[in-house]
């Protein structure tokens, strides 16, 4: 592995020393990024990944002076992929390099890839506003070229972290959308239910229990297989729990649903929370009696 540092700075240190020196213009960034790139090939051999980035970045430079920005672009995609071992603020800096390049050029679908790994990296950060941003981003340019399924798994993203971080109208509106659209589409209606599900809880978490009887109205008129889903059944028990104010009947509706059919750690996290609602409900109750 020494070995192979030990190349690519060598390869590097050829590199800077071709731009320094006099040579054509064109030539001198062509021979430097030849070098750049057989040194960020040792680094990557070696798993310097710092040093592979920063090398990348060089190289980017080295194409956007021969005015090549699809090569710079990928270069930075290349440095952004290194960094994501080492160093994640790096990473997204590079990708974004990467988007504006792809922007500039018409490559909407490699823009929208690399939005969605950009968002990939914020999300594991936990930084959920700014993945919420990003994979919202990376949906309109999927949905632009018409890549339904990908632009749908990253709305479906954003609607999950708006819950979390309690923008339930958002998410519900991004859920009913979803379900709207695959209704009537042969590969995805069966996902439907899944959605209303997703987005009945959501109202459940608002609270308003006539809203959640509106909407499960509109749910059985939008999909009219609906009404026998186990997922409706769910979502009609949990709506009159809270309206009866009974902690019981809502643990025991959960309970059946969930002997079944796994509730998934995203659902039952925002379950628990209506659960704490109706109980500090009880309690208020209690303690007025």
């Amino acid at each position: 592995m020494g070995d192979q540092i030990a190349r690519g700075e060598d390869f590097e240190k050829k590199a800077e020393k071709k731009l320094s020196g006099w040579g054509l213009f064109g030539s001198k960034h062509e021979d430097a990024a030849d070098l750049f790139d057989k040194a960020g090939n040792c680094f990557k051999l070696a798993k310097s990944w710092d040093q592979a980035g920063a090398v990348y970045v060089k190289l980017a430079n080295c194409h956007l002076k021969l005015d090549s920005k699809h090569e710079a672009a990928n270069a930075y995609a290349d440095a952004a992929h290194c960094y994501k071992k080492s160093n994640t603020k790096e990473a997204i800096s590079c990708l974004e390099q990467a988007v504006n390049m792809f922007l500039d050029i018409g490559r909407l679908s490699m823009s929208a890839r690399y939005y969605k790994e950009i968002a990939e990296l914020y999300e594991q950060e936990q930084n959920l506003e700014q993945a919420i941003s990003y994979y919202e981003k990376a949906a309109d340019l999927y949905q632009s070229e018409d890549v339904t399924t990908t632009a749908n798994q990253c709305k479906q993203k954003v609607a999950q972290f708006s819950a979390q971080i309690e923008k339930y109208p958002r998410a519900i509106e991004i859920f009913e959308e979803i379900a709207r659209h695959s209704v009537n589409n042969n590969l995805l209606k069966y996902g439907v239910r899944g959605h209303l599900l997703n987005a009945g809880i959501c109202q459940l978490c608002k609270g308003d229990v006539v809203a959640i009887n509106n909407a499960l109205e509109r749910y059985q008129e939008l999909d009219p297989t609906f009404s026998g889903t186990r997922e409706c059944k769910l979502l009609v028990d949990l709506a009159a729990a809270i309206d009866e104010e009974d902690v019981a009947k809502f643990t025991d509706a959960v309970k059946e649903y969930d002997s079944m059919t796994q509730l998934d750690a995203w659902r039952t996290t925002l379950l628990l929370r209506v659960k704490e609602t109706l109980k500090a409900k009880e309690l208020e109750e209690d303690d007025l009696t």
